[in-house]
């Protein structure tokens, strides 16, 4: 197993390998990995642990086992910016779809020095000043149809009011006086026919007189009731339909009136918002601080999407200022995947600042984002975590967008056992180191190991201070006694498959007229040989990769016969390189393809 490398493009690293005691074999692979990166300065360490005479590689090169300060560090680069950031953000409001925004007609320059209240950004609002002009004259037109539907609603009431108080009561008056006048003439006419009756009775006058006398007490009778049924119509039938009129006329103006301020009300506001977007047109600062064009740049890296200059176009609620707090400073670091789950919050980090030599700031660890940051289009495979950093009393002469390197103390032992990392050897998923306990005396011994770094590993358990390892185990290994490699039980693998044995195998299409089932081609035995069916046995395979790089048949593929290998075959040949010396042996290879296979 080894470390998956860093992504090309990345600007973070490590100076520290995040290792831990052993879980299932991976803390071998990271230490190969570390081996690999320190064999190269293997001999030059040792004249510093060792005797120091510069011995060969043939000699044996040992390291004394130390008692001291050990810290465990995680070396990453980030970005120095403001956990306090106040945004500036276009508030001019978009015009419709086919509309590309509002253009910059002026910036203030980046890195300038602001106070509250000063002019940053000047947007076109030329257009926003015809819209202005129209908003006016629409207003204008409707406090016209307002003032009119004042009137006509004053008019209805004023029509209704002298119905009641003019002709109603007019009308009501004359036919209250043809009344009294019928019944005027009823009571003439009745006291002339009695007259009569009693005129006729003596004989003093004919019948006709008295005939004449009764049609008049008619007549009359017929109009006093002529006159109380006009005047019953007009109190109980005319009087309310006409009120029905008037008040619906009323209610009509009132609506058109209601309408009309509605709409009066909506061009106001539409011409308080012109007259707002265009004083929008104008960003200042609302607090002090230094200036921060918002640029954006592409993920796929290449030119920015975005930069705040004169002629660009801004939309609504689009960033283009930023205005840190320069007294609530962090530093944004990206954390391989392999690395995140060493850190903590509250963490105490060292910060340097790459344009600023020299200077040392102080930190802590203040959130570990959970998930990864997005991929680039150019990025690997490997995922990155952000982790904020608070630096603590920043100083005035540092600015956002500064690069910055962070030492996040992962764990800081004051008296830890330790041993340098040439000295460990990876065997059957264990940790083993070569005790030189005389001049021709060693001692193979396991060890459990602890915090490691790029040089040395700190140890629980197997060594003592003072004791002499051995540093070039790799020249040497004959003299360690290592046990025989157990094999991996994987019975339990059994109970959680669940595929059916008389199904028919899958064919696979691989290639013009050719298809794989079964584990072999269609017409053919299968990739292991005539009539195999299957894939070839490990044993197999082991011997066509030694065949193809081992050209002179000692058993390992060394350095110069990997190089000179196909380079598609090469890198399946050098994964099986588990302890990084870059030689791979028939075990490696055997390993490998046992690992691969399942065991």
């Amino acid at each position: 197993m080894k470390l998956n490398p860093r992504p090309a493009e990345s600007t973070s690293f490590s100076r520290f390998s995040p290792l831990r005691p052993r879980r299932g074999g991976a803390l071998g692979a990271v230490v190969a990995c570390l081996v690999v990166a320190g064999i190269l300065g293997g001999i030059g360490y040792a004249l510093f642990y060792g005797n120091g005479d510069g011995s060969t590689s043939g000699e044996i090169i040992t390291a004394n086992v130390v008692k001291g300060p050990f810290d465990h560090i995680v070396l990453e680069q980030g970005e120095i910016e403001s956990s306090s950031n106040i945004a500036v953000v276009c508030l001019v409001k978009s015009r419709g779809s086919g509309t590309g925004g509002t253009s910059i007609l002026w910036v203030i320059d980046e890195g300038a020095r602001v106070e509250e209240g000063d002019k940053l950004v000047e947007l076109d609002a030329s257009q926003l000043e015809q819209t202005l002009n129209e908003d006016k004259i629409r207003v204008i037109a409707a406090e016209a149809n307002v003032t009119t539907a004042k009137a006509q609603v004053e008019q209805a009431k004023i029509a209704r009011q002298e119905y009641l108080e003019g002709v109603y009561m007019t009308d009501e008056r004359a036919i209250q006086n043809e009344k009294l006048i019928a019944e005027q003439d009823l009571v003439k006419a009745q006291k002339a026919l009695e007259s009569s009756q009693r005129l006729v009775a003596k004989g003093l006058i004919k019948s006709l007189q008295l005939d004449a006398d009764k049609f008049a007490v008619a007549k009359a009778r017929n109009e006093l009731e002529a006159a109380e049924g006009r005047l019953r119509v007009l109190q109980n039938l005319t009087k309310k339909k006409m009120l029905v009129q008037f008040d619906s006329d009323i209610e009509s103006a009132q609506a058109q009136l209601t309408a009309y301020e509605s709409e009066l009300l909506e061009q106001q506001i539409q011409l308080a918002d012109t007259e707002e977007q265009i004083k929008n047109c104008i960003l200042t600062a609302p607090a002090s601080g230094v200036v921060v064009h918002a640029n954006k740049y592409s993920s796929r890296g290449g030119n920015a999407e975005f930069v705040v200059e004169a002629g660009a176009s801004v939309r609504e609620r689009q960033e283009i200022i930023y205005l840190p707090d320069p007294t609530k400073m962090q530093v944004k670091s990206k954390v391989n995947e392999s690395r995140i789950t060493l850190i903590r919050e509250g963490m105490a980090v060292k910060i340097s600042v790459s344009s600023i030599p020299g200077l040392t700031l102080k930190g802590r660890v203040t959130k570990v984002n959970r998930y990864a940051e997005p991929s680039s289009f150019t990025s690997s495979g490997i995922k990155e975590y952000a982790v904020l950093i608070d630096i603590l009393n920043p100083p005035e002469n540092i600015r956002t967008g500064m690069t910055a390197e962070v030492q996040i103390f992962v764990q800081q032992l004051e008296d830890a056992i330790q041993m340098p990392i040439q000295g460990l050897y990876e065997h059957d998923n264990r940790m083993f180191a070569l005790v030189k306990d005389g001049p021709e005396s060693f001692r193979t011994t396991k060890v459990s190991i602890g915090a490691t770094n790029d040089t040395m590993a700190t140890i629980e358990e197997g060594l003592n201070e003072g004791e002499s390892v051995v540093l070039n185990l790799r020249q040497h290994l004959d003299l360690m006694d290592l046990p025989e490699v157990s094999a991996d039980d994987n019975s339990e693998m059994r109970e959680i498959a669940d595929v059916d044995p008389n199904a028919k195998p899958i064919e696979i299409e691989d290639g013009p007229g050719d298809v794989v089932g079964g584990g072999g081609r269609k017409g053919g035995g299968g990739a292991g040989g005539p009539g195999s069916g299957g894939r070839p046995d490990p044993a197999t395979i082991v011997a066509r990769m030694m065949e193809n790089g081992d050209k002179d048949g000692d058993g390992t593929i060394s350095a110069e016969e990997l190089s000179a290998i196909d380079p598609n075959f090469r890198d399946r040949i050098s994964a099986a390189d588990s302890d990084g010396d870059g030689a791979v042996t028939r075990d490696e290879i055997m390993t490998m393809i046992r690992q691969r296979a399942g065991g």
